[in-house]
């Protein structure tokens, strides 16, 4: 038998190899074109973003929307769906770029989530919103989302939430000078000449079919004029009418704890001047009838040129600082994830 040189032996593996190579490429893509037609879009995807050394394929983007692209295809106009869908594809891509960077910094970091610490969290859940696993996979289902895929969320949150606190949290400083500033803009008001500066406590007639053109009944009007009666009582004792406004009043202004704000006479309807004019700063009207309920005002001030502290300082300092907190708070983490992209490598396919 003829012997070949190591060197040829080494070049005859070596085509063998290749052709081995090639030979298993081919059935792959024999493979792939057999299959396509019995499985069609199942196989389908491509690489549709490239994060630094990472990837994001479409069936990640259509898996992370798929709860929101069903709600379009269900909702929106047949002319539309497309243009949609389109838009929502682009910002469901550009949450998993932010989702992914945010991983990648967690991991020069050190920074990581424990499965013991996104199953407490869900738990808290939980508890905290009072509803059983049952109801939450009953809602999840109705998002096209499933546990798991809610606890994966539920561990990108607890990661941004790391990676807040080791980058950002630690440098937001709120001062009591910037709570006082705020507190002068948005719970103090100027009263000009005639005016009355108002709140506001409501309780209609049909609260369980708000929005009906049909007549109250005398039940239904004696019952919201009692529930007016005890609230009107509570406040009179002395208890707090924003607070109250807040949990009881039925009127639009309740989200602001009543307060409807500045009124000038010839602003007022007839019911409202027969319970305010009256009345001194600081004073409380009577239960009024309106034309759909029961209504109550207290007047902070009716005198020219005086400044009307809505709340006092002391009382809202804390909430005050927590909404400043959470506005830098913000501010700063779309900086930093700006930042983050711009030393990036991102492009979009």
């Amino acid at each position: 038998m003829l012997s070949l040189s190591p060197e040829y032996e080494k070049l005859d593996m070596s085509k063998r190899l290749s052709h081995n190579i090639l030979s298993l490429f081919t059935l792959i893509v024999l493979s792939a074109l057999w299959i396509s037609p019995l499985y069609g879009a199942q196989l389908v995807d491509r690489v549709v973003a490239i994060v630094n050394d990472d990837v994001i394929t479409m069936s990640e983007v259509n898996e992370e929307g798929k709860g929101y692209f069903k709600k379009i295809t269900e909702q929106a106009p047949p002319a539309q769906i497309e243009d949609a869908l389109s838009r929502a594809r682009n910002q469901i891509l550009n949450n998993l770029i932010d989702k992914r960077l945010i991983a990648q910094e967690a991991a020069k970091q050190g920074v990581n989530v424990s499965d013991e610490e996104v199953q407490m969290a869900a738990e808290q859940m939980l508890i905290n919103n009072k509803i059983t696993r049952d109801i939450l996979d009953t809602q999840l289902g109705q998002m096209g989302m499933n546990y798991e895929g809610y606890l994966e969320t539920l561990r990108n949150q607890i990661l941004q939430s790391k990676l807040v606190n080791y980058e950002i949290r630690s440098k937001i400083i709120i001062t009591d000078d910037m709570i006082l500033d705020c507190y002068d803009t948005n719970y103090t008001k100027h009263i000009s000449d005639g005016g009355y500066y108002l709140m506001q406590m409501g309780f209609v007639w049909n609260k369980s079919n708000r929005g009906s053109t049909s007549p109250a009944t005398d039940a239904e009007k004696m019952a919201a004029k009692k529930r007016a009666e005890r609230v009107h009582a509570l406040i009179v004792d002395g208890q707090d009418f924003r607070t109250l406004a807040k949990k009881f009043s039925e009127l639009p202004s309740a989200v602001d704890g009543g307060d409807i704000g500045v009124f000038m006479e010839d602003e007022m309807a007839p019911y409202m001047k027969q319970a305010v004019l009256k009345l001194k700063t600081g004073e409380i009207s009577e239960v009024i009838e309106t034309p759909s309920g029961y209504q109550f005002f207290k007047v902070l001030s009716c005198q020219d040129g005086q400044i009307v502290v809505q709340a006092s300082f002391d009382a809202v300092k804390e909430e005050i600082r927590a909404k400043l907190y959470d506005e830098k708070l913000k501010g700063e983490f779309d900086e930093w994830v700006k930042k983050i992209k711009a030393e990036a490598y991102i492009k979009k396919l």
